[in-house]
């Protein structure tokens, strides 16, 4: 629920209510209002009581004398809820959108007050300029269909199991380290720790050698899940009924993109967005550069980190690797050019403006079938059938 882009809106000359949702674990605040500078009639529900909501509402409609079929508009920010809330209110005739947070203007003094009942009456005050034509106020986010966000859980788990393997890896690394030891390469199960000695030649403790076979038994769990996973995954690429498996196959049919890779930007981008431009493309994951000016200063804050995370953090990836498998081509040619005589600063400062020229050459290539001028093609099959080669068991 990162990424972002703004939706036209018209202001609608029937009797409407305003209402704004404050999100907490225990209890909402509902803040309603039916036009621009009315104080906001405010009210508690407990966290997830719907029927509750409904009833509020209704009561809202009579206590601003409006039509029991007066239209409805509410707004809630992303969070930890979701997207089910605004599926409900859709479900009841509720024209409800999800407002990305950190697009949300502030007051900029440094300390100010804040409390739900004050954001839930702030929040529903930029509801109603946005519904009159203010649509720069605030971002929206584009709620997926159940079967786009269902899909993104298989790569996300996959991401998330090799960080744990990473992290038990660097912590058995930690712990040898303590005693003089230096473990080279990838860790490997424990078959030799009798053998391996402190920086005096005594034999390793019991009570961390016990704690390394502990650590080496949940690698090797992580490793059976994640082969297992990376299986799943493969099978369902190979699989033609699989939701934008043709987009992923596509992408896979370029040289130095992997399966991983491919997956996460169809099923978190290309699959279900629809770009305008190569500047909405680059915002929404959020590679957007951030210039600085005011007077005679000038200079540039770096990208924006407002979009999706996982299609930011593939694309770091997948410029490294551009580089190294498609040396021919124009994007790589022109990186070297321009970052190539750099410090290792302007090399990574470099990836990043590769990062989202490259995201933005992967979109046509999807979208529009324009191939990345000079980039190798080759055929997803054979990169499927390795990973099907390696399934457990």
């Amino acid at each position: 629920m990162t990424a972002t882009h703004s939706l036209n809106s018209t202001a609608s000359t029937s009797p409407v209510l305003y209402l704004a949702f404050e999100l907490s674990n225990g209890q909402w605040k509902l803040a309603f209002t039916t036009a621009r500078g009315q104080a906001a009639r405010v009210v508690s529900v407990p966290a997830g009581d719907m029927e509750r909501v409904l009833a509020e509402i209704a009561r809202a409609k009579r206590r601003f004398n409006l039509p029991s079929s007066a239209a409805v508009f509410s707004c809630y920010e992303a969070g930890p809820d979701g997207f089910w809330l605004h599926r409900f209110l859709h479900q009841n005739g509720i024209n409800n959108v999800i407002v990305d947070s950190s697009s949300i203007e502030v007051n900029r003094r440094a300390r100010r007050a804040k409390a739900d009942g004050l954001d839930a009456v702030s929040l529903v005050g930029l509801l109603v300029r946005y519904r009159e034509g203010e649509t720069e106020v605030w971002s929206t986010v584009e709620v997926p269909d159940p079967a786009d966000e269902d899909q993104r859980h298989l790569h996300r788990e996959l991401d998330q199991l090799r960080r744990e393997r990473t992290a038990h890896s660097n912590r058995v690394r930690g712990l040898v380290a303590t005693l003089g030891i230096k473990i080279k390469g990838r860790c490997a199960l424990p078959c030799d720790l009798d053998s391996l000695e402190q920086w005096n030649g005594e034999p390793l403790p019991e009570g961390l050698k016990r704690r390394l076979v502990h650590e080496f038994e949940r690698m090797e769990l992580l490793d059976r899940q994640i082969k297992a996973l990376e299986t799943e995954q493969a099978e369902q690429i190979s699989n033609d009924q699989t939701r934008h498996v043709e987009d992923v196959r596509t992408l896979m049919g370029l040289k130095g993109v992997g399966q991983t890779s491919a997956t996460i930007l169809v099923y978190e981008f290309f699959g279900w967005r629809e770009f305008a431009n190569r500047r909405q493309v680059g915002a929404l994951a959020g590679l957007a550069p951030t210039p600085y000016q005011s007077g005679e200063s000038n200079y540039e804050q770096g990208i924006s980190k407002a979009g999706n995370v996982w299609v930011r953090w593939v694309m770091g990836q997948l410029a490294w690797s551009w580089l190294r498998f498609q040396p021919e081509s124009a994007l790589t040619r022109w990186y070297y050019k321009r970052f190539g005589g750099g410090t290792s600063r302007m090399k990574r400062t470099g990836i990043v403006a590769l990062a989202r020229k490259l995201l933005i050459a992967l979109w046509r290539y999807v979208e529009q079938g324009e191939v990345p001028e000079g980039a190798e093609e080759s055929h997803w099959e054979g990169k499927v059938k390795r990973v099907l080669a390696r399934r457990p068991g």
